[in-house]
């Protein structure tokens, strides 16, 4: 048996330096060769989350690719396949979190925003599906919002897409669980700290000492726990919210 097909990998399509960047770090320590992507034009920020999971001891790789392009994702997937190993886990975490009032929503802003939200996560999950079920196992997650579940004032755009994306992690999740497949929903209820709530929240700090926004590298350490849960006792949608957060 060859050498890659013995080791652990870990796609994570979507990566900030985030909650992206954070469940790369959690698989990357955990053992798992970990691949990145994020838009190409993005690639130097994004090589510069892989070098520093690398002075952790983590090996990462990281691809700058369109995850709404079917030409792209379908040669990302092949190409980690044959060059680097069998993907056991693939993260789909992109958020595409935009505001606008529904007179203000263009034609263009809905189309993107699904684009982004959903149907890259549809192709993420299909081209992670058609790898894994010949194997018969793997672990498909998916990152999603309070948009998932309702759709607030201003938002219409980002919870369409949301809520699209829950609707096909159901249908992976009934679908593949008979195969030996583990799809899971991540819904990320609340402020999450990061670049966007330490420019817009005046307390954050206080917040985050507090425990009263979500941490990053908590979020991950759920996805990792998601990936070990034995198959007697499957988690298909998790819920995380800090402890202060209405819900």
């Amino acid at each position: 048996m060859s050498e890659q097909a013995h080791k652990k990998v870990c796609l994570v399509i979507g990566v900030g330096d985030g909650v992206g960047a954070a469940i790369a770090r959690a698989f990357a320590l955990d053992g798992f060769e970990t691949v990145i992507t994020r838009r190409a034009r993005n690639l130097p920020d994004l090589e510069a989350i892989a070098q520093g999971i690398r002075d952790q001891g983590g090996i990462v790789h990281a691809r700058g690719v369109d995850a709404r392009s079917e030409e792209e994702t379908v040669a990302l997937f092949e190409a980690i396949e044959r060059d680097i190993g069998p993907i056991e886990v693939m993260v789909f975490n992109i958020g595409a979190n935009v505001r606008f009032g529904i007179r203000e929503t263009t034609a263009r802003v809905f189309t993107k925003v699904w684009e982004m939200a959903c149907f890259a996560g549809f192709l993420a999950g299909r081209e992670a599906a058609r790898v894994m079920v010949p194997r018969g196992r793997g672990t498909i997650l998916f990152t999603g919002a309070t948009a998932s579940l309702r759709g607030r004032e201003h938002f219409s755009a980002f919870a369409a897409a949301k809520s699209g994306l829950r609707a096909v992690a159901q249908s992976m999740a009934r679908e593949l669980g008979r195969q030996n497949i583990h799809v899971a929903h991540v819904v990320c209820d609340g402020s999450i700290d990061g670049v966007f709530s330490r420019e817009n929240i005046p307390d954050i700090e206080q917040r985050v000492q507090e425990d009263r926004v979500l941490k990053p590298d908590d979020i991950a350490l759920n996805y990792l726990a998601l990936h070990h849960q034995k198959r007697s006792a499957w988690t298909h949608e998790m819920d995380l919210r800090p402890w202060s957060e209405p819900w």
